[in-house]
């Protein structure tokens, strides 16, 4: 008599492992962000009327200066908006963590030092640097550690 066996599904051994879809804080091993950190409810929308199926909205920050209106984070990717277009059009721009090589948190501070005035993030996609400039550190921070923890997952 011949019994039949189970087949075991047995990973690949070059594949990703799955990703988990909130960053979690090893030292409390829970998820930091349990609601979205936002500065504009209006930014919040316009970002969660693109979201994918499972996708959720991390943070909304808001940016100062020329071109970039917000920085928007979600559990997939990095959604910027650029209004330095010529009229009235507006760019959204959506970049997945797997496509960003890197982040870094650019500061200025005041002449005398003491306190700085506002910071930036700039993520490098395959060549392509997007900017986002924040009032304060606090904000550029945050993003910095947020889309740091996805892209080494």
């Amino acid at each position: 008599m011949v019994r039949a066996s189970r087949s075991v599904r047995v990973p690949h051994p070059y594949a990703r492992p799955r990703r988990a879809q909130r960053p979690v804080d090893p030292m409390t091993q829970e998820a930091p962000v349990t609601e979205p950190d936002v500065d504009k409810a209006e930014q919040l929308e316009l970002v969660s009327r693109g979201l994918l199926q499972g996708e959720e909205v991390l943070a909304v920050y808001d940016c100062i200066g020329t071109g970039t209106g917000f920085v928007g984070l979600t559990t997939l990717r990095v959604v910027m908006q650029d209004k330095s277009f010529v009229g009235k059009r507006v760019a959204i721009t959506s970049i997945p963590y797997r496509h960003v090589r890197s982040v870094s948190v650019v500061s200025n501070t005041s002449f005398a030092g003491k306190f700085t005035s506002s910071s930036s993030i700039a993520i490098d996609v395959g060549g392509t640097v997007h900017e986002a400039d924040f009032r304060g550190v606090e904000k550029a921070h945050k993003a910095h550690d947020l889309i740091l923890w996805y892209i080494t997952r």
